[in-house]
């Protein structure tokens, strides 16, 4: 018994030595090609050649030895990126799948023009997009989206919106592209939105401010 036990343990050394010099002579035949090909898919080609001429200043001796962490944090610091992917394809190619950020506002920090994003960066930019709406005054990119996402669930359409008038206090005015102005409460901002909507057709100034009234200036 003990003579068998002896063998079937030979005969798995013996499997384990065999597997073990396949592994070897694989990996020691592997050729490792340096990355000479970046894909991008989903960005402009000023945008595109940027993020390309960056990727090529890593180290790109080959696929396995380029940082995927690396990458990451190059894709995240650029600030008109809202969603990607990245894929190492052997031997010697890299593809990135990228979804540009939407453009929302334009503000002023600091006397320059700031575009929001929806992935809720500041983006300078040189291009100029005068149909966004302005936004006045300091608000944070958390106060832009919760005074966006009363607008779009409200009877207004946000294209409709010419400029945002944010005050310290918290408050949004609003400016249509037709010259309305509507003077929005600090609360309940949706319910005085759409009752400042009943009193659009001829009326440039609505003040909504006081719960469930309206105040007219023609």
């Amino acid at each position: 018994m003990q003579q068998r036990k002896s063998k079937k343990i030979l005969i798995y050394f013996f499997l384990l030595l065999l597997v073990g010099s396949i592994n070897n002579i694989n990996l020691n035949t592997l050729e490792l090609h340096n990355i000479n090909n970046i894909n991008i898919v989903g960005l402009e080609v000023e945008d595109k050649s940027s993020l390309h001429q960056n990727i090529k200043n890593f180290n790109l001796d080959n696929i396995f030895s380029i940082s995927k962490i690396d990458l990451i944090n190059e894709i995240e610091s650029n600030a008109i990126i809202e969603k990607y992917s990245i894929f190492k394809r052997y031997p010697s190619s890299l593809d990135f799948k990228i979804k540009k950020t939407k453009f929302l506002a334009r503000l002023n920090k600091n006397g320059q023009i700031f575009y929001i994003g929806s992935n809720g960066k500041f983006i300078k930019n040189d291009f100029l997009n005068n149909q966004l709406p302005f936004i006045f005054g300091s608000p944070t990119v958390g106060e832009f989206f919760r005074i966006k996402k009363i607008i779009d669930e409200s009877k207004i359409s946000y294209e409709e919106i010419k400029n945002l008038y944010f005050f310290p206090s918290k408050r949004w005015d609003l400016e249509l592209r037709d010259n309305t102005i509507i003077k929005l409460p600090n609360d309940n901002v949706n319910i005085a939105i759409n009752l400042a909507m009943k009193f659009l057709n001829d009326n440039k100034f609505i003040d909504a401010r006081i719960e469930n009234q309206i105040i007219l200036d023609d």
